[in-house]
């Protein structure tokens, strides 16, 4: 009995090779439709499976290997008499090896112009049928899912064999790429229906790059991306320098990138350990970097830098005083390379600077559980603002509580920031207490605290917090509002002349 390889891929990529060395090996090829004329054109002896089952392919070849010709030579047993008794019966020849990728869902939906009747189609049915019976069954048939893997199945058909262990891992493979494949679907048809946090959530990723360790030296660490992950997102940045990114250093530079992101003028953001240490705007990005490291020189030190301009040659210069671990930008000018060149472990990173598209999902783990929410992604309703002090602020003042809640809505609750319009000048963070965040970020501050704004990301359950502003030089706070002692921090801003407005919505980072 001829040993036979089923080959069946919408990705012809090393297809002629592999099956020119399968027939080498004295394998009988079966095949369907485009990879049969492939097969063909390369002078390949092929058999239609068609002609196996004796049946056709119908239905605009939705329905070609869905026979238990098919089958029944994937799933047989070939070592247990009953087994071989019913292929006998039935005239079914066992299939020792089967190659087959699947229709291109994935590059299908992720074009813009995909209609849903295209999505439709591209959502394969005989493919995963195929790999996931090989795979069930591969104690006797070796399974093969992907071009990479070709090399290695010539190989060890050559020496003998593919080996148990070897056919086992190919068909783990194939279930991750078959259970990824559905997640992918169930997700794009999730999202037609409008459901928005579904009975069931399967999420799938890809392996980006195994990590040299996690938060620590003892923990070990990975990086997986969305097949999906859009052009803006950090998973798609292209390192042009500098050492491979760390697991703390793919946190951070996600945080950075959230934030600059909020602004439409040149921005300049360092962040330390997930918060921003220093945030600045201006006319140009030298004059918005300049202040961001002004904010703070010192916690900027081993930090990360991201700016939502092209890096010039001014700004460079300017970068490379600082030790910094990564600087993030749309690009860099080849001065500015040729400046960053020597600071050869400083990671330069590029890619488009674009908000985040309302609605998007943010998951967390915990212990045997995942929390899902959507992005904390709602703009300033500059409408909804609530002037509840008797002096309103100044246009300066107002466009400097704009800037502070910006950055306040990016810093760990509990978050403090004193601000003016063009640059931070004090954080408190991750605080237990609020009056405690608001003494860091007013003791950073120091004397640049009088004359500017304090925002908060959450309510003042006391007035305390208006207190000790009011002492540090603070003329006008933005908060939520929403305590059942608002009237005591109102009071207390009133009797010191401070302007406070109130949002109506909370910024909390856990």
């Amino acid at each position: 009995m001829a040993r036979r390889a089923l080959i069946s891929v919408s990705n012809k990529e090393g297809l002629v090779e592999f099956a020119r060395a399968l027939v080498e090996l004295e394998f009988e090829l079966l095949s369907t439709g485009g990879t049969a004329k492939a097969l063909r054109e390369a002078n390949l002896p092929v058999t239609d499976v068609a002609s196996v089952t004796e049946f056709p392919e119908i239905l605009d070849g939705r329905v070609k290997t869905l026979h238990p010709k098919i089958h029944g030579g994937l799933l047989a047993k070939v070592e247990e008499p009953d087994h071989l008794d019913t292929l006998r019966t039935h005239d079914i020849s066992p299939i020792e090896l089967v190659c087959v990728n699947l229709y291109p869902f994935q590059a299908t939906i992720a074009r813009p112009d995909c209609t849903v009747a295209e999505a439709i189609e591209n959502i394969d049915i005989g493919g995963p049928a195929m790999l996931r019976s090989a795979a069930k069954n591969h104690e006797y048939v070796t399974v093969v899912c992907e071009p990479q893997d070709y090399n290695l199945v010539v190989e060890e058909l050559k020496n003998g064999g593919v080996r148990s262990e070897v056919r086992r891992q190919l068909a783990a493979k194939v279930f991750r790429h078959t259970a990824a494949y559905d997640a992918l679907v169930a997700d794009y048809l999730t999202d037609l229906a409008g459901e928005e946090f579904p009975e069931r959530l399967t999420l799938t990723y890809e392996l980006e790059q195994s990590l040299r360790y996690g938060e620590n030296p003892q923990q070990r660490a990975a990086f997986y991306r969305s097949p999906l992950a859009l052009d803006h997102s950090l998973a798609r940045a292209q390192q042009l320098q500098g050492k491979e990114l760390s697991y703390n250093n793919i946190n951070d530079a996600a945080a950075a990138l959230e934030l600059v992101a909020e602004f439409s003028e040149p921005a300049a953001v360092a962040v330390k350990h997930m918060n921003p240490c220093g945030v600045g705007i201006g006319s140009t990005i030298e004059e918005a970097f300049s202040r961001s490291f002004a904010s703070d020189p010192v916690s900027i030190f081993g930090g990360i830098v991201a700016l939502n301009r092209p890096v010039d040659t001014a700004t460079a210069k300017m970068l490379h005083q600082i030790f910094l671990e990564i600087v993030i930008a749309p690009s860099f000018s080849a001065g500015a390379l040729e400046i960053l060149a020597d600071k050869k472990n400083l990671r330069l990173l590029t890619l488009p600077i674009a908000e985040r598209g309302q609605g998007e999902l943010r998951y967390v783990s915990v212990p045997d559980g995942l929390l899902v929410q959507t992005m904390d992604d709602s703009p300033l309703d500059e409408e909804s603002l609530r002037v509840v002090t008797k002096r309103a602020p100044s246009e300066e003042e107002l466009r400097a509580l704009k800037f502070g809640w910006k950055v306040c809505k990016h810093v760990k609750s509990n978050a403090i920031v004193v601000s003016d319009a063009e640059m931070t000048l004090g954080i408190g963070a991750g605080q237990m207490n609020r009056v405690g965040a608001a003494d860091i970020a007013l003791r950073q501050a120091k004397a640049k605290a009088q004359g500017a704004v304090l925002a908060s990301d959450a309510f003042f359950p006391m007035d305390d917090t208006v207190e000790l502003a009011a002492k540090a030089g603070i003329t006008a706070i933005i908060q939520p509002g929403g305590s059942i002692r608002d009237q005591d921090s109102i009071t207390k801003a009133d009797h010191y002349g401070i302007a406070m407005v109130f949002t109506g919505v909370r910024h909390f980072k856990h």
